[in-house]
C-alpha cells in the first residue's frame, strides 16, 4: 500500500470561518470550494477538508457529529516562540499558553472560531530526573 496524501476532515459550523483561520493564521491554500465544503492543503503538512454539519455528502449518522475532542496538532522545527508571538500580535487568543511536558514536547494551543483546537509543537531534550 502506498499513499498518496494524508487529510483530514473537519465538520463545523461555519466552514468559511475555518478556512479562513487556517488560511490567514496556519498558512493553508485553498484548493477548491463548494457550499458547505473547503478543500485546504499546504505542502508541509496533513490536507484540511472542512464540511458543513448536516451535508448530505455524509452518511446520515455523521452529518451533526462535531470537529470535538480532536487536537490539529503541527510540529515546527524550530521558532515556537515566535509563532505564538505572531498569533498573538494577531489577536489570536493563546488558549494555553507555551509550555513544556517533563518529555520534551513544548506546545502552546490556539481555538479556530468553530472550536476546533490548532497545537503547535516542537521538541526538546526530555527534563532529567
Amino acid at each position: 500500500m502506498q499513499f498518496t496524501a494524508s487529510t483530514i476532515s473537519l465538520t463545523v459550523d461555519d466552514v468559511t470561518a475555518s478556512q479562513e483561520f487556517l488560511t490567514t493564521h496556519v498558512g493553508y491554500t485553498v484548493q477548491q470550494t463548494a457550499d458547505g465544503f473547503a478543500s485546504l492543503s499546504r505542502p508541509d503538512a496533513v490536507d484540511v477538508v472542512l464540511l458543513a454539519r448536516g451535508i448530505e455528502v455524509l452518511p446520515p449518522d455523521q452529518r451533526d457529529r462535531h470537529a470535538d475532542g480532536l487536537i490539529l496538532a503541527f510540529t515546527l522545527a524550530d521558532g515556537l516562540e515566535e509563532e505564538e508571538k505572531r498569533l498573538r500580535d494577531a489577536g489570536i487568543e493563546i488558549t494555553m499558553p507555551l509550555r513544556q511536558e517533563p518529555w520534551g514536547e513544548r506546545l502552546f494551543q490556539v481555538t479556530d472560531p468553530n472550536g476546533v483546537i490548532i497545537q503547535f509543537v516542537e521538541w526538546a531534550a526530555p527534563e532529567q530526573g
